[in-house]
């Protein structure tokens, strides 16, 4: 299977080259990491004695759920080293600017060579994947090296599901492989069980994202950020995060429509993709309203006049989620499936989204059903929902509150994330938690299957 694999992966490879070309040319995106991706060449440790956990981030979002999880770890175990990996070239960025020193690299891609390269080299302890990176090659080296493998925050939307299910033959051996795979809810896991991870090793943790938000919009990131931008108390601040076209052009016309009345009102814009940056930037001039670019703060200040910022920096919308009273999380109203509205629920803001959010299903379910967000289908209705935040400030506090607290209430999946790990570590598996019923259920069908 091993060399099969191979084989689809370098005509994978010869298929997208054309489109890796003009990335690289028009955007700048795949030009780094090269070695370490085909060849496993990663950095050398400081010492391969001591233990070592060896943390996956496919890119910005998974990067940002590492921070709770380094620090307890690190607290607990001053012994391990940390070495972090990561897929895309803006998750590489943010992790260089987050995580530094610790030794932050490419990861290898999944051929048989460059995984085993970079496993001889590194020699992890354990290797954790964020949230659902199911590599066979890589995992199954790593079961030779004698690593063990957990999967940490682990999702499995309906639609991934599906699509591993017509293959899931070929995933039956990966999943066994897995040493531990802690889940966020229920149905995540009854999906790990049926597509072949064994239910002994599936573990409800919750979801790590909700640790890993700030909540005192006092932050030192947030002031920061919010004197940069000239950003004053009588203020009220609409930030569209994460979006996609054509959010930024939505967010701008009920801007436009409703800032006459509500001269305080100013407008935030931070697209998903740094690819989009000077799109949206061509948006903002013809769109003749004053406006800035947030990479531009610390040489030209912050203009009075400007009510409209394009934050056009990676890794600061955590930060900028802390200056906003009104949110409109993106990716929703498109087919993206949404972004992580968490963030700005731990800060209080009044959140909107979307109806396109599946890949953030039980975030939504429990923000809706705790009535701390609202559902906006189109531009019409984004507009009366930040004019009626405009207007009644109780409606758009007490929104924000029940999110707020909704946070603290799901917090605490980074500490029986990391008991798991600390047992895994001992080469003893929760010998003590049986499995939840429903997914012995689930393994059982399976088997008979």
């Amino acid at each position: 299977m091993a060399y099969v694999l191979n084989v689809a992966y370098v005509l994978l490879l010869i298929a997208a080259a054309p489109y890796l070309l003009y990335s690289r040319i028009r955007h700048g995106k795949y030009r780094d990491g090269w070695r370490q991706k085909l060849w496993g060449d990663v950095p050398r440790r400081r010492s391969r004695r001591t233990p070592c956990l060896w943390l996956h981030a496919v890119s910005v979002g998974e990067v940002n759920l590492l921070q709770p999880l380094i620090a307890r770890w690190e607290k607990s175990h001053p012994d391990w080293e940390i070495v972090i990996s990561t897929t895309t070239q803006t998750g590489y960025a943010l992790a260089q600017k987050r995580y530094a020193p610790r030794m932050i690299f490419y990861a290898p891609l999944d051929f048989t060579w460059s995984v085993e390269t970079s496993l001889r080299i590194i020699r992890p302890t354990i290797l954790v994947l964020a949230e659902l990176e199911l590599w066979p090659n890589w995992i199954a080296a790593a079961q030779r090296a004698g690593t063990k493998v957990a999967v940490i925050n682990g999702r499995l939307s309906a639609k991934s599901f599906r699509g591993y299910s017509r293959i899931a033959g070929w995933l039956h051996s990966t999943l066994a492989a897995i040493d531990l795979v802690a889940v966020q809810n229920t149905e995540y896991a009854e999906r790990f069980v049926a597509l072949g991870a064994p239910a002994k090793n599936v573990c409800l943790t919750g979801s790590m994202k909700f640790d890993g938000a700030s909540m005192d919009r006092g932050n030192p990131a947030t002031r920061k950020l919010s004197a940069l931008a000239g950003i004053q108390d009588s203020d009220v601040v609409l930030l569209a995060g994460s979006t996609q076209a054509p959010e930024e052009q939505i967010a701008l016309d009920v801007f436009q429509k409703l800032s006459p009345q509500h001269p305080n009102l100013k407008l935030l814009i931070t697209p998903r993709h740094p690819e989009r940056f000077d799109e949206v930037a061509a948006l903002l001039d013809r769109s003749g309203v004053r406006w800035q670019r947030r990479s531009r703060l610390e040489t030209a200040g912050s203009d009075p006049l400007a009510r409209v910022l394009l934050i056009d920096v990676v890794g600061e919308l955590g930060a900028w989620w802390g200056a906003c009273q009104i949110a409109f999380v993106g990716g929703s109203l498109g087919r993206r499936g949404g972004q992580n509205m968490i963030e700005p629920a731990a800060y209080g803001a009044a959140i909107s989204f979307g109806p396109n959010t599946w890949n953030f299903k039980d975030v939504v379910q429990l923000l809706l059903g705790k009535q701390a967000a609202i559902v906006v289908r189109d531009a019409a209705e984004l507009q009366s929902f930040v004019a009626r935040c405009l207007v009644e400030s109780t409606f758009a506090s007490h929104l924000g509150q029940r999110a707020k607290e909704l946070v603290l209430q799901q917090q605490g999946a980074t500490d029986r994330t990391v008991t798991l790990l600390e047992t895994l570590a001992a080469k003893n598996l929760a010998p003590t938690l049986p499995a939840h019923p429903s997914w012995k259920k689930h393994e059982n069908k399976r088997r008979a299957g």
